[in-house]
């Protein structure tokens, strides 16, 4: 198995690895939703007349609707389809009644989930010197002689990468660095839970760790529920059919980048 697999599985099973994975992904939920007063007042005033058109019209228009339905996305998308069809949108308001306008508020104004939150977190990590380096804007890092990071912006980075780097993949990248003279590329993901998005985050970070012909060392920094040891399926495939692949915690990246 690659010494990276194993030191970080090794990490997040015998050291605080939640504790200092904290100082790299801070998801702190945000406060609650802000609501625009005047629409609100709208939503109670149809709420209190039971005007079930009137009442959804106002709800989509919210950022969050405080009901999971498979049918809500198609009325956001398509506003003639409330009057075409009543029977869905009694349904849906009956539900709606049956909360009660407080819980309606409650869930309309709900924070972001902290999973969209994380993005950007990684590269703020970065820049806070935490690999010894402070990252430099795209000149710089173009001149630089020594070791150096790239600070830019996706279209920025993936622009580098591919005239550069003969990167030819469809998707972003969280890290550009040169280190002993070598190029090092990848995603950074926070696989906070098991299932289908997580899935698809995963699969997103292989990709780019396998793309064909790159003319750097190609990483994915994986940090999250991955390393627990068990049947699931992340942890199987990176143990067995990744088990050779540059997968590595952001926790152990800096040891990793320096010794190339």
């Amino acid at each position: 198995m690659n010494n990276w697999i194993k030191l970080s599985i090794e990490y997040a099973n015998q050291r605080s690895y939640l504790d200092d994975l904290f100082k790299v992904y801070p998801t702190i939920p945000e406060g609650i939703r802000d609501i625009e007063k005047s629409l609100w007042g709208n939503i109670e005033k149809a709420f209190e007349r039971k005007d079930n058109v009137e009442l959804l019209n106002n709800l989509l228009k919210l950022n969050l609707f405080p009901i999971k339905d498979s049918y809500v996305a198609y009325l956001k998308r398509d506003k003639s389809a409330i009057e075409r069809n009543p029977a869905t949108v009694d349904r849906l308001c009956g539900r709606l009644y049956e909360m009660g306008l407080d819980t309606v508020f409650s869930r309309c104004s709900e924070p972001k989930e902290t999973n969209r939150q994380i993005g950007p977190l990684f590269r703020r990590w970065l820049n806070k010197k935490s690999l010894g380096i402070q990252p430099v804007k795209l000149d710089d890092f173009i001149n630089a002689k020594g070791n150096a990071i790239l600070d830019g912006g996706d279209a920025e980075m993936m622009g580098f990468a591919k005239k550069y780097l003969n990167y030819k993949h469809n998707k972003g990248l969280d890290f550009i660095g040169r280190f002993n003279g070598k190029y090092v590329i990848g995603e950074a993901k926070f696989l906070t839970d098991f299932g289908v998005h997580q899935n698809a985050q995963f699969n997103d970070a292989i990709a780019t760790l396998k793309a064909k012909g790159v003319k750097a060392i190609t990483v994915a920094i994986l940090d999250g529920v991955l390393y627990i040891k068990g049947n699931n399926k992340m942890y199987k495939e990176v143990t067995t059919k990744l088990k050779n692949e540059n997968i590595m915690s952001s926790l152990v990246l800096r040891e990793f980048l320096y010794q190339i």
